[in-house]
């Protein structure tokens, strides 16, 4: 084996010691994917496979399977007696890859149903329902990565995420439209990463979801990257593939709510486990799904478990927690007399509030080199922050302001866009109130809102422009960057979960111009230690110049830690081409022009700076030297002192 090889393989579970039933009725036990679920074992020389399940309610719980014939009189579980409410036994002969199910058999209403095992590492392919005894054995080969991924993700690293459904960014029309599996993804995945020049990846979930249509955003099997595209082998085989080739993998994680599903966590033993009883609280209307009982010990230790293991046993580098904003209120999506007001009277979920406190607090004890993500789409304050001064833990926030802004100015035809100078501005008001990732997500290009390139005013000309000079704002502002598949090359139609990304228009120059733009735009941004070190400090950004919103030009400069470090950055916003227009900079000699999206190889028209300029010792905006430039139209422009 080689010395960057380490090999993962499950040893078989023990049962539940009394340190651990402690830990789970106490709601901090983080690891109960090693204690519950299905584990195969060999007893007394003969293999087959321990099980466990939390059913305090039930009054029978029964293995079936393939194994018995799904017969739920061949293999009754044993409730515990130390009140924990888990049923476990050993089953001689239930080995890897076996189906089953729990059938539970309730003590109220006569409720009885076939439930998947909440803590399966495995399950059958949907549109089947089954769970299946799994034992992860798995080489890894992405040591290297593994060693230096603090750095990588780091909060004065650069990040530039490349956001993917894995079920539609490639597909195989030859072979019935089929989606890519893991292994095929692993080949073409991490080399178009590193051409593109992105930095990290973030999945869609993964987590096993029996409805496609739902994005993964409807959750049954919180153990179990789906089968969809093959094994939990084979996606630890992306992971590894995306780390060898220095990428990293953040999951998008949805501990927020779950579907109705017959086999899923609804009504698990007859009761209202894992979701409130009341719907006030345990029902979404937006969603049609229900919400987790954060106040509930097991159920809190159940979502711990999960995020953990994903970071554990998968390598993934950091978690995106999904909808966080439905999670802190609990009027969320609710009209007067819908809600239950907490116990102070207000409309904060203070179990939810505790509970993503001590998710993000077990996160960074247990890996301090990755990071935790909120979507969080409210002013809830310090969602960035500390817990021990009062926030809720995550290393970065979602700006979901900043995109909404930025995406409602740019929709405005350039003849109007002095009138909404704000809309660009008003982010950096608040831009170091916490750490902000700048999403352009999968959610702005679906529901009929249209594709990035399809919300940009003006002739197919200007509309790349327009995008262009969007992106060039986005990668130059303060925060991490975070694209959707597609966006880079200038997706037409809104995505479509079901199809192809629409790989043909790269035959078109506009289409490849793009996206050489965004990969070029990458190398300049991770080349550039001003343009991502002090992201989230203050001092790495001053204004040159936000009021100029007759011409609606934008002036700034970026900063790093050294003090020479300095990029500046200049956006013409009309399709106008502003010529001479002086721009104040801190130091005079020359000036390299280090990315211009007007240049001719990305579709524009050719117009700027002839590679740089001298600074002249004329003073302009409070700076003792300026450069006078060529503005190109609808175009974004970065300088450098030599």
């Amino acid at each position: 084996m080689a010395s960057d090889e380490t090999r993962q393989i499950d040893p078989p579970a023990s049962q539940l010691g009394e340190q651990d039933v402690y830990l789970f009725k106490e709601g901090s036990h983080a690891r109960l994917y090693e204690r519950l679920g299905s584990h195969p074992a060999v007893i007394d020389g003969v293999a087959g496979t321990r099980f466990a399940v939390w059913a305090p309610n039930a009054l029978s719980v029964a293995v079936i399977g393939d194994f018995n014939d799904w017969d739920a009189a061949r293999h009754p579980l044993a409730v515990r007696d130390d009140g924990s409410g888990v049923w476990e036994g050993y089953i001689p002969g239930a080995s890897h890859g076996a189906a089953y199910k729990y059938h539970i058999v309730s003590r109220y209403r006569g409720y009885a149903a076939d439930k998947g095992d909440p803590y399966a590492r495995a399950w059958e392919c949907p549109p089947r329902t089954a769970s299946r005894v799994w034992q992860l054995d798995y080489v890894w080969g992405d040591a290297g990565w593994m060693a230096r991924r603090r750095a990588a993700n780091a909060l004065d690293a650069p990040m530039s995420v490349f956001e993917v459904h894995l079920g539609s960014w490639r597909r195989v029309p030859e072979d019935g439209n089929r989606s890519l599996s893991y292994i095929e993804l692993a080949e073409q995945l991490p080399d178009y990463c590193v051409q593109m020049g992105f930095t990290h990846v973030e999945l869609l979930p993964v987590a096993e979801h029996p409805f496609y249509g739902s994005w993964g955003y409807q959750c049954t099997g919180y153990f179990a990257p789906t089968a969809r595209y093959g094994t939990p082998e084979q996606f630890m085989a992306l992971v590894d593939a995306l780390h060898q080739h220095g990428i990293g993998v953040i999951l998008d994680w949805v501990p927020s709510h779950f579907p109705d599903d017959l086999h899923g966590l609804a009504l698990f033993d007859g009761s209202c486990l894992y979701e409130h009883a009341d719907p006030k609280q345990g029902y979404h209307p937006d969603w049609k799904s229900y919400i987790f009982n954060y106040g509930r010990n097991e159920v809190r230790a159940f979502l711990m478990s999960s995020a953990l293991f994903w970071l554990d046993l998968y390598h993934i580098d950091g978690l995106r927690v999904d909808a966080v904003a439905s999670m802190l209120y609990l009027d969320y999506g609710r009209r007067e007399g819908e809600w239950i007001p907490n116990r102070h009277g207000g409309h904060e979920n203070l179990d939810a509030i505790e509970f993503l406190r001590n998710l993000n607090l077990a996160l960074y004890r247990d890996h301090p080199d990755t990071q935790s993500v909120a979507e969080e789409s409210t002013a809830w304050p310090m969602v960035s922050r500390p817990t021990w001064l009062g926030g809720l833990g995550f290393g970065m926030k979602w700006n979901m302001g900043w995109m909404h802004d930025s995406l409602k100015y740019f929709a405005t035809d350039p003849l109007f866009r002095s009138h909404h100078h704000n809309q660009l501005t008003f982010s950096l008001c608040y831009a170091f109130n916490e750490n902000f990732m700048l999403p352009l997500s999968h959610d702005e290009v679906v529901h009929g809102k249209a594709s990035l390139l399809g919300k940009m005013p003006g002739d197919e000309w200007q509309r790349f422009a327009n995008l262009r000079l969007l992106y060039g704002y986005q990668w130059a502002h303060p925060g991490k960057k975070l694209l959707f598949m597609g966006g880079e090359f200038g997706q037409r139609r809104e995505w479509q979960h079901d199809e192809s990304l629409e790989w043909n228009l790269l035959q078109y120059p506009l289409h490849a111009g793009l996206q050489r733009w965004v990969e070029d735009l990458n190398r300049c941004y991770r080349a550039h230690a001003a343009l991502y070190q002090r992201d989230f400090d203050a001092g790495g950004f001053e204004w040159i110049d936000c009021s100029d919103h007759h011409n609606s030009v934008l002036a700034w400069l970026r900063r790093g830690h050294d003090a020479d470090d300095v990029v500046v950055v200049v956006c013409n916003f009309t399709p106008v081409p502003r010529h001479n227009y002086a721009v104040g900079v801190p130091r005079g000699g020359w000036w390299a022009e280090i990315a211009n999206s007007d240049a001719a190889l990305y579709g524009g028209s050719g117009q700027g700076n002839l590679g740089g300029i001298e600074a002249a010792p004329v003073p302009s905006h409070g700076h003792y030297h300026s450069l006078h430039l060529s503005l190109p139209p609808l175009a974004v422009l970065m300088f450098k002192p030599a």
